[in-house]
């Protein structure tokens, strides 16, 4: 099959993906809203979510996005499957709203279109191809890469257990998207060895790496769900860090090539800070409404008083 037949089942899947992984965040932020605050990466979380509908509906949602995701890695470049999740952000903002039965916030949409756009002209400028790279790479070859990605996450986790600031589930957000973009890169080692055969991942570490992070990410993102007040800043950070961590590990590690040619470059960098501006406004749009809502909470609060004697 040619890269563009390939493109052509890739970037559907891709998107259809982000979609399923929208109405996933947003049920599952309202669900883990309803059962008590757990520590970080406890499993509990996970016993007191399982049977409850809208965490069952976001279970289902997240099954199927995998699914998807695996389908556009299989044909396409993990750095243009891996980017177009961010406009899981959108999707995500429209699937809350619809829960909650209000109107999506008008800025938190606009940035999320900025994050859109600023996604597809990277992947128009930057054209990334497969690389030639063996699918059955050691891991060992990813060595600097996941030594560096590893600190990064136990950082954000030590950061999020020292402090109490809402910087926190900014933090939880980061390790969260270190470990789906490093889940995703694996994936796309493991959907190569399964053209070679369908038992050929289990004689690789690949596969039994990304059932331990896997799972990891999946609890941790329940963990920044329910200990941020709101949802789309945590998604963008998310889903902007997870392409970041796969375009790192498809170019550094399998071999995919983007165009770096000066004129090219400097529109992919234009492209790239059209994005962080989309992340930016939709993270201060986030912060605005927490504290419009912090104080309609304190009114309320002085209009309700203590309660008689």
């Amino acid at each position: 099959m040619d890269s563009g037949t390939g493109m052509l089942i890739a970037v559907p899947a891709a998107v259809l993906g982000a979609a399923g992984f929208g109405l996933a965040t947003a049920a599952q932020q309202r669900a883990t809203k309803e059962v008590e605050l757990a520590p970080t990466l406890s499993p509990r979380l996970l016993v007191e979510l399982f049977g409850r509908p809208m965490w069952m509906l976001g279970l289902v949602a997240t099954v199927a996005a995998l699914l998807l995701q695996l389908v556009a890695l299989a044909f396409g470049p993990i750095a243009v499957v891996q980017p177009l999740l961010v406009t899981g952000v959108a999707f995500a903002a429209g699937f809350s709203a619809l829960m909650a039965r209000r109107r999506p916030d008008i800025l938190i949409l606009l940035g999320a279109l900025c994050c859109a756009a600023g996604l597809s002209a990277f992947l128009l400028l930057a054209r990334p191809v497969p690389g030639g790279a063996d699918e059955s790479l050691d891991l060992a070859d990813g060595l600097p890469l996941a030594i560096a990605l590893a600190a990064l996450v136990v950082g954000c986790l030590v950061y999020a257990a020292a402090v109490s600031h809402p910087s926190r589930v900014l933090a939880l957000a980061t390790a969260t998207g270190v470990l789906y973009g490093v889940t995703a890169g694996l994936m796309k080692v493991v959907t190569g060895q399964l053209r070679v055969g369908w038992t050929e991942p289990f004689g690789h570490m690949a596969l039994y790496v990304v059932c331990v992070i896997g799972p990891l990410g999946f609890l941790l993102s329940q963990n920044t769900f329910q200990q941020g007040k709101l949802m789309s800043p945590a998604v963008a950070v998310i889903t902007s860090v997870d392409p970041v961590v796969g375009v790192l590990i498809g170019v550094g590690w399998l071999g995919e090539q983007l165009d770096t040619s000066p004129g090219m470059l400097a529109g992919e960098c234009l492209a790239a800070l059209t994005v962080v501006a989309g992340i930016v406004l939709i993270t201060a749009r986030g912060t605005h409404l927490l504290h419009r809502m912090e104080a309609m909470e304190a009114v309320g609060a002085r209009h309700v008083g203590p309660a008689p004697g």
